[in-house]
């Protein structure tokens, strides 16, 4: 007779068809508009840095798991989203060397180091853009083109500011994925049609730049459309690992994400604030999460 003892945990008790495939290819699927448009706006060479880096990522991952004799991951796909939203942040004509080196920082610096999918405190292709911002100011701030249409600086920069039928259609100059906010936003409906994020995060966020702006006498609609506030709120700062799951915890996430943002662009010496702010605030999530957890019916409160 077996006399072990089946330990059962306190509720809710979670079965999901979704794995981390799944989830991340549908993330893949809402990233394809801005891939899109990102070809159409700069060129080909936006899907040659995209590629790069997400090549550069699936394989550094794959040959630190190999050397460390950890189970290969790359199946999973979150290299493949991390490069491409790495590569999303990155200035068309950033020098490819460049590329790869924020890839393998965004992989296993930020990743890898810290146990894999799951076990990094912050969001790899955040980490990875911040670090690059400090290490190549030059090229990350080149926004030059050969695409005529495009202007050379972005309007957070100081470049003149476009209509806003051009910062919708991403007719401006910014990031590979950042700029055209119809396609990203398309991809964010998309996340949320598919039950893969929800609205908490993406929304708060937005509104509280959007209200902060308006309460000092700035365009809230321009804050919006310009830099890479939709990009980050919709596909970075809902990363599963670095962000509270709980609803008040996203609203309160979002909203800590806004309020930096605005703090930095207003008053900072950055243009663009989104990166150091959801990076910011992924050093907070366990407190966040900490405080807005609600007790399990019949669980018992930790000593």
């Amino acid at each position: 007779m077996d006399n072990s003892v089946l330990l059962v945990s306190p509720s809710p008790h979670v079965r999901a068809r979704y794995s981390t495939r799944t989830i991340m290819l549908d993330v893949i699927i809402a990233l394809v508009p801005a891939l899109i448009a990102a070809t159409v706006i700069f060129g080909w060479r936006a899907l040659v840095v995209t590629a790069v880096c997400v090549a550069s990522c699936v394989i550094s991952e794959w040959l630190f798991e190999k050397l460390c004799k950890r189970d290969v991951t790359v199946g999973d796909l979150s290299a493949v989203v991390t490069g491409m939203l790495l590569g999303f942040n990155l200035p068309v004509s950033i020098p490819l060397w460049q590329a790869i080196f924020g890839s393998i920082v965004a992989i296993v610096v930020v990743k890898q180091l810290f146990g894999g999918i799951g076990c990094n405190f912050a969001n790899p292709a955040i980490t990875a853009r911040v670090v690059m911002l400090i290490s190549f100011a030059g090229s990350m701030s080149d926004f030059s083109t050969k695409n005529d249409a495009v202007s050379s600086a972005t309007p957070l920069s100081g470049g003149e500011m476009p209509s806003l039928l051009d910062l919708f259609l991403g007719r401006h100059g910014g990031s590979i994925g950042e700029t055209c906010a119809l396609a990203i936003i398309i991809g964010g409906v998309y996340l949320i049609a598919r039950r893969v994020i929800t609205w908490h995060t993406p929304v708060v966020f937005v509104g509280t730049v959007m209200l902060f702006t308006l309460a000092l006498g700035e365009n809230p609609l321009e804050h919006a459309l310009t830099g890479g506030l939709l990009l980050g709120a919709v596909f970075m700062a809902t990363d599963y690992s670095t962000t509270p799951p709980t609803k008040w915890g996203k609203v309160i996430f979002g909203a800590g994400c806004g309020a930096i943002t605005v703090l930095i662009r207003v008053f900072g010496n950055y243009p663009e604030g989104v990166s150091f702010a959801i990076l910011f605030m992924n050093i907070l999530t366990p407190y966040i999460t900490s405080w807005t957890k609600k007790k399990p019916l019949g669980g018992v409160k930790k000593k």
